[in-house]
């Protein structure tokens, strides 16, 4: 890859070969100014000593490398491994265990951590046991349904009635009922959402379990568990049809550490330490170069803005740059380090606020990673980066502000700016997972929408007490208690509306981006990618027959579309101020015969015959009204399902397993030309074509008789 007026770089050659050719990478830069900014962007460390300009070894970019190596080589800390920790069993690998640790039909997610219950009451379990000490795992919750999610030991037994806290040595925190479950139950904790996050702590030395709700302790659950030899539990969960959860056993951040860390709760997965104090220190040398600029004529560093940089070429900038990739490239293909590190640096960059516009950065970094990155490693780290983005989104806590869910929006709408990254997302991203971000989640609970904050008391006129100068203090104070607390509600509405308009806004963006057709680099362009991957979206969805696991959800598919529907309107309005002649979309309608005149494969839609003799005996008299037709209803039902029987066994053998592109649209099935269909299907297109051409004025209205006949009687005509 090349730079506009740089030298060609990539990760693999920016080495100096010899000192001959230092010129062709320092430029104009003189070997003091060279020296002085590679000791600043890459500062020795405080366990070497603070060392002067005067003293300090002059560094060039021959020992660049050996010099970074050093510096990162004091991040490395003796990790314990999963070996090494006592009071845990099992494999170092924590996921679901779906051979053999559960109960009924489940649906496991490809990573193991994700689950779906398909029948009434499935349980499942870890693969890892502990036994001893303190431990902590985190599970997201999909849907507020009917669940029960705990602990468990080898010797459970479960079934489609009992599960999870339904036997002596499993307990269980039901947050659909606000309940805890160890054979017997009793009120626990609060109500949870989709979209919570619930911690299952365990304490197998004093032998209490507690669970914590998006971080706030619900309290100790249950005291004088049993312990000792023999005795180890496993995460678990019981869960009722269509419910769903992600678990995080520490293979990604947890969302709420610091309680844990407060008690010395250890996660299943060992964070990765070493990695993760590299990657901030690398990160740290980026800003660096990002908010500093050579000045070659004044032979000095200068400070600058680095929210305004950009890559223009310097060759001393470029291979400082490609020194650091060198080692942080590999570190962004982990997905620990993408969501701890990556994600929120690039979310702190929007943190000023603005339009995505305003932030031309994050275009810049992406520049940064397709020319310093190898293409597998960007292509895992954009992929790593998305799904992050998507589970936060899908997990962020419901406040009125959506402050949360906006900000990661924006993150998203900034990544899809770049249009290298928005193809690559495109192909390899389905659409199946991108509708999560076009779900709009609403406070489902009082607290979530902080109704007790703003309005703490209750307070009503009896029909005794309308004059108000009659009120006791007492009530006095609670009426305008009540009053002021309406009062910050309705402000609060209006900032509501104000940042719901926001939301919409960004994701009616992203999709505007997926629909770009003006792609400026070769290759396909992004709306022809993503059109692709909604037409089979469609037909996985159209059809009842596809694997639940799959299919959208109902709820997602309807925010998704009406989002979709608005950016083509969007689109569509854009072109009509170009063309003043053309229609807008406001006015734009579907011809009704579209439906039914086989023109348009409609994928798994039920057979075309069944629509037809519906819309015939069910919707005759709308139909016919609208078409200023009135037919007799008992000669209707002379035409009877008899006829429609004899059809279907005559023309059976006629009928297509698929319909036939013919000239750019589908061929009319051969079987719909049957005498009884036929009418009826000439009928449907009389009232159709009413429908979209003005009405003749109103007349006395006219009887029409349809005549029925038998089969043998069906002249040519008939059959047309």
């Amino acid at each position: 890859m090349s730079s506009k007026g740089g030298t060609a770089l990539s990760r693999r050659n920016y080495r100096l070969a010899s000192d001959t050719d230092k010129p062709k990478v320092t430029g104009i830069v003189s070997e003091k100014l060279l020296s002085d900014y590679l000791h600043h962007v890459f500062p020795a460390s405080s366990k070497q000593g603070p060392a002067s300009a005067a003293y300090r070894k002059t560094l060039t970019f021959q020992d660049l490398g050996a010099h970074l190596e050093k510096l990162l080589a004091e991040d490395n800390v003796t990790e314990d491994s999963r070996d090494q920790i006592d009071g845990c069993l099992g494999p170092s690998t924590v996921v679901l265990d779906h051979s053999s640790g559960f109960e009924g039909l489940l649906f496991v997610d490809d990573d193991l951590l994700g689950v779906i219950g398909h029948s009434n009451f499935s349980s499942i379990r870890a693969t890892t046991c502990v036994y001893k000490g303190k431990w902590v795992y985190e599970v997201l919750i999909s849907s507020q349904g009917l669940m029960q999610i705990g602990w468990c030991t080898l010797n459970c037994r479960f079934n489609q009635e009992e599960g999870v806290g339904d036997t002596p040595d499993s307990y269980a925190y039901d947050g659909n009922r606000v309940r805890k479950w160890n054979v017997t139950t009793t009120n626990y904790g609060k109500s949870w959402a989709a979209g919570d996050i619930v911690s299952c702590l365990i304490d197998l030395d004093e032998g209490t379990i507690t669970f914590c709700l998006n971080g706030q302790s619900l309290g100790v659950a249950f005291s004088n568990i049993k312990t000792g030899p023999g005795v180890a539990y496993f995460p678990a969960i019981s869960l009722s049809f269509k419910e769903s959860v992600a678990f995080n056993f520490g293979s990604r951040p947890l969302r709420y550490p610091s309680h844990f860390y407060a008690y010395t709760y250890r996660f299943y997965i060992i964070p990765p330490t070493t990695d993760l104090t590299k990657a901030n220190r690398l990160l740290g040398y980026l800003k660096t170069v990002l908010s500093t600029s050579i000045d070659t004529q004044e032979e000095k560093l200068v400070a600058r803005d680095g929210g305004t940089w950009q890559i223009q070429g310097d060759p001393t900038i470029l291979v400082t740059l490609a020194h650091i990739f060198n080692h942080f490239a590999p570190l962004m293909c982990k997905v620990y380090l993408v969501e701890d590190v990556l994600m929120n640096f690039l979310l702190s960059i929007l943190e000023g606020g603005g339009s995505v516009d305003e932030h031309p950065l994050i275009q810049q970094l992406l520049d940064l990673f397709w020319l310093l990155m190898e293409d597998h490693e960007v292509s895992e780290c954009l992929k790593q980066l998305m799904m992050s983005l998507l589970r936060a989104y899908r997990f962020s806590p419901i406040i009125p502000d959506l402050g949360f869910q906006i900000h990661y929006l924006r993150l998203t709408t900034a990544i899809l700016r770049h249009e290298k990254s928005r193809k690559y997302l495109s192909i390899t991203f389905d659409v199946l997972r991108s509708v999560v971000f076009f779900y709009i989640k609403t406070p489902l609970r009082v607290k979530e929408a902080g109704l007790e904050e703003l309005i703490p008391t209750t307070w009503w006129l009896h029909k005794n007490e309308r004059d108000t100068r009659e009120e006791t203090s007492e009530e006095r104070l609670r009426r305008r208690a009540y009053e002021r607390g309406c009062h910050r509600l309705k402000k609060r509405i209006e900032g509501m509306s104000h940042t719901h308009n926001i939301r919409s806004e960004l994701q009616v963006q992203i999709l505007r981006l997926m629909l770009n057709n003006k792609d400026k680099g070769t290759g396909e362009a992004s709306r022809y990618i993503f059109l692709n991957k909604f037409r089979k979206f469609l037909q996985e969805n159209a059809s009842n027959r596809g694997n639940p696991t799959v299919l959208c959800p109902p709820e997602y598919m309807v925010c998704f579309l009406h989002r979709l529907i608005t950016a083509i309107r969007s689109y569509w309005d854009e072109g009509k101020r170009r063309s003043p002649g053309s229609i807008s979309s406001e006015d734009a309608y579907v011809p009704p015969q579209l439906f039914y005149n086989g023109k348009v494969d409609y994928f798994d839609l039920q057979r075309l015959g069944g629509l037809l003799s519906h819309l015939k005996k069910t919707l005759k008299d709308d139909l016919a009204a609208k078409a200023n037709i009135i037919i007799d209803p008992a000669e209707i039902q002379a035409t009877s399902m008899d006829d429609l029987d004899e059809d279907e066994e005559t023309g059976a053998a006629q009928r297509p397993s698929g319909a036939v592109a013919m000239g750019g649209a589908l061929a009319r099935p051969s079987w719909l030309s049957s005498p009884t269909l036929g009418r009826a299907n000439r009928f449907l297109s009389t009232a159709a074509v009413s429908l979209m051409t003005p009405r003749r004025p109103l007349a006395p209205p006219e009887k029409v008789k349809i005549r029925t006949l038998a089969v043998e009687q069906r002249t040519e005509e008939d059959n047309s």
